[in-house]
């Protein structure tokens, strides 16, 4: 029961995490202007009475329906994680207890960041960090469920593999900051920039955490510099990302027990990199968009089961 409750927390934390991406990208992150209700109620209600409660913030149904359901999954994705957590300390003498006790402490800072991401009305720092919040939830119950798949003893490869998934962490925070600040098409091209190799940017004010959507620290606007400043860094992560995962998936095709995981990378390397240039090219289709934040997550649980091969000795529970 325990590893089915893991596994069933790590599909369904994969789930919320595209979710997440659906909501943010179609623009209904702030559907309910309330938390963890709706206007007051568990489901949206009628526009009638959600006027009443919020008058100067009109009902937009489809974008509060698409909200309630992220909360929802998430709400369900916290009471499994609950029940992982009492199952590994009623069990501790078979499984150490202090991942899902990590686990627990991070999904009601999740529920914060949750609460925070309304009430400070799409506050880029807050945004980034319930993303980051959702793929290190995601990361950690992939690597609870992974931990009694057979291990391959190769420890040269062992620091490059954990190279590999901070590189693709480090991406996946650029990534994050760049939706946040909805820079994804301050470059419109590809793959040049604004018709140069080189356009105008602003990196001291677009990497300045501490402020609001849109504007400066100063309360100024954010210029369409800042903006190329934040898409040109992930774009430049993602060349190092490629390079660096695509040979580091080469390498694993060499690996007795580790090829198909090297098949694996390498495949969603390569849709991952289709996905972001059409991004740019098709100027962020929603379907594209939220199969980029996927593929993000699909790197992510491949790199965590290949780190968990590698590290893991053979019988540790």
């Amino acid at each position: 029961m325990y590893k089915k409750l893991i596994l069933a927390a790590a599909v369904l934390a994969l789930c919320v995490v595209v979710l997440g991406a659906y909501v943010r990208l179609s623009d209904a992150g702030l559907g309910c202007p309330d938390w963890p209700g709706c206007y007051g109620h568990i489901t949206v209600p009628h526009s009638s009475v959600a006027e009443t409660a919020f008058p100067d913030k009109p009902l937009e149904t489809h974008k509060a329906w698409k909200e309630m359901a992220h909360r929802y999954f998430a709400g369900t994705l916290g009471l499994l994680i609950l029940a992982i957590f009492v199952s590994a300390w009623r069990n501790r003498h078979v499984a150490s207890p202090v991942l899902p006790s990590a686990l627990l402490i991070l999904v009601i800072f999740q529920a914060a960041l949750g609460m925070w991401t309304v009430t400070l009305l799409l506050k880029p720092v807050i945004v980034s960090l319930h993303l980051i919040g959702g793929m290190a939830t995601l990361g950690l119950l992939t690597w609870l469920s992974s931990r009694r798949l057979a291990t391959v003893f190769h420890p040269t490869i062992r620091p490059w593999a954990l190279l590999a998934l901070l590189v693709l962490a480090c991406q996946i925070i650029l990534g994050g900051w760049t939706s946040t600040n909805y820079a994804a098409l301050a470059c419109p091209d590809f793959p040049v920039c604004q018709g140069m190799m080189l356009p105008p940017t602003d990196f001291a004010n677009a990497f300045h955490l501490v402020r609001e959507l849109g504007v400066n620290a100063d309360g100024s606007q954010l210029s369409l510099a800042s903006l190329t400043a934040i898409h040109l860094m992930h774009r430049l992560g993602a060349l190092i990302t490629f390079l660096y995962l695509g040979w580091f998936g080469s390498k694993l095709l060499k690996i007795s027990g580790l090829v198909i995981w090297g098949r694996v990378l390498l495949g969603a390397l390569l849709v991952q990199i289709a996905l972001g240039i059409s991004n740019v090219v098709f100027s962020l289709p929603l379907a594209v968009a939220v199969g980029h934040n996927a593929g993000a997550a699909i790197l992510l649980v491949t790199l965590v089961v290949i780190n968990s091969k590698l590290i893991r000795k053979d019988g540790f529970a």
